[in-house]
């Protein structure tokens, strides 16, 4: 029972955290089971809390007993900040706190119970593999090592440590990424986790330096491919778009957005002309997410030219005289300032 527990918290966490898979209701009503089974999840090991306190405390309990504890406070902010937004699974919780709080702890914590929830999972595998043989174990470390070295790599890439670390307030997603694809990225950055949950087991029970090995040989790779292989160029310049269900709570917005018109030729400079337009900046009242101090008001926007494409070093290089930018195209850009481009 408690195994099949353990694989039903897992998947729910991989839907959940495939928001751009599921979509805002389905992820609440998610989010949901997924408290449900972490009360079912408790009360499977009431025997844990009963220990807790008693008998001696060496390195693995230490680490094992710190491990489910900040996991649990994981679990349990996520959903009560969840829960505080709720807008469809249980609407009739929504204000418990501060929206504008409530949305930017719900994003770090949900990322912080993924990461501990990888580990913990990594803290169980050593156990589960025991009755393996030798030859298996090193085929199977071998792949698990490798897998979460792209794990790693994907997590950089991700944002993660950014959403953990309150340093954004939105998660930036890529919702035309296919959906098969966003469950692999998901799994193998679960797997580096519990890879490195599986090897600090290791370490605190049989005090060897194989596992230090494996886990910095996985993190050399994951970093080794961050700088190396080319990014996904749809993640490089992160942005957010309403969705259907969120341009749905606030049709009055929808209804007076005024698209911007592009002009059938640019300018002799190379820049396109975007006509002005009229829209409603700010959410109202009774949507899903509206922050206390957020006032909804028509905003226009004057005509103004825009080049069609991003700035370049070598473009700010050539305009301002100096290249701030670091990157491999620093050498070309300062070349083509000094020839006049």
């Amino acid at each position: 029972m408690k195994r099949i527990v353990d694989a039903a918290l897992t998947a729910l966490l991989l839907c959940l955290m495939a928001y751009q898979v599921t979509g805002e209701a389905l992820h609440e009503w998610l989010g949901v089971a997924m408290t449900l089974l972490v009360i079912v999840h408790q009360s499977l090991n009431r025997r844990w809390y009963t220990a807790l306190f008693k008998g001696k405390y060496p390195a693995y309990r230490v680490a094992a007993t710190a491990l489910n504890s900040l996991l649990l406070a994981a679990f349990a902010l996520t959903a009560f900040c969840g829960m505080s937004m709720s807008g469809h699974a249980v609407p009739f919780l929504y204000g418990m706190t501060k929206v504008s709080f409530a949305r930017q702890m719900h994003l770090s914590m949900s990322h912080w119970a993924f990461v501990l929830m990888g580990l913990h999972l990594g803290f169980h595998i050593p156990a589960m593999a025991a009755k393996l043989g030798k030859n298996a174990k090193r085929a199977l470390t071998a792949a698990f090592a490798l897998a979460a070295g792209v794990g790693l790599c994907l997590f950089l890439r991700s944002g993660m440590p950014d959403y953990m670390l309150f340093r954004v307030p939105f998660a930036f997603l890529d919702y035309d990424k296919a959906a098969a694809l966003v469950f692999l990225e998901n799994l193998l950055m679960l797997l580096f986790w519990a890879f490195a949950g599986a090897q600090l087991s290791l370490l605190l029970r049989k005090r060897t330096l194989l596992p230090v090995t494996l886990l910095l040989a996985s993190v050399l790779l994951g970093l080794v491919l961050n700088m190396t292989v080319p990014a996904d160029s749809g993640n490089d310049a992160p942005s957010w778009t309403p969705q259907p269900e969120q341009m749905a709570n606030n049709p009055a917005s929808a209804a007076t957005v005024s698209e911007p018109r592009q002009t059938a030729e640019p300018s002799d400079d190379g820049f396109i002309k975007l006509e002005s337009g009229t829209f409603l900046m700010g959410s109202p009242e009774t949507e899903n997410w509206h922050i206390d101090d957020e006032t909804q008001h028509e905003v226009t926007v004057s005509a103004f030219y825009i080049a069609p494409y991003e700035t370049t070093q070598a473009e700010y290089a050539s305009v301002m005289g100096e290249n701030p930018g670091t990157g491999h195209d620093i050498g070309e850009a300062e070349k083509h300032a000094a020839s006049g481009f």
